[in-house]
């Protein structure tokens, strides 16, 4: 197989592992409360996979990120949240300004 093949073929899978996990979620959605002890058990899964994510990025980064000193990223990062409270926990106004704070902390 040509590697162009094999990242059709990747993208095919994950996407049909997603939108199947998706389906599921939705046709059974009905059935549970959300005050229940599963509902708040997989909310705290995802939450932490989240925060997991977000962790490593900052820490372990790859791509255009790795060219970023580790302070600089820690800056953002305390900035956005910041940002993120004070609006009101909306999140375009601290996604839009990571970037641009980011980019010129680097080339500062």
């Amino acid at each position: 197989m040509e590697n162009s093949q094999i990242i059709i073929l990747a993208i095919i899978a994950t996407s049909l592992a997603t939108f199947i996990s998706r389906f599921m979620g939705a046709l059974t959605s009905e059935k549970v409360s959300v005050k229940s002890k599963i509902f708040q058990w997989f909310n705290c899964v995802a939450y932490s996979t989240l925060a997991a994510l977000l962790g490593r990025m900052i820490i372990f980064p790859a791509g255009v990120l790795a060219g970023s000193e580790l302070i600089i990223r820690l800056v953002v990062m305390i900035a956005c949240v910041a940002l993120f409270v004070l609006t009101k926990k909306n999140l375009v106004i601290p996604t839009v300004f990571s970037a641009i704070f980011l980019s010129f902390l680097i080339n500062f």
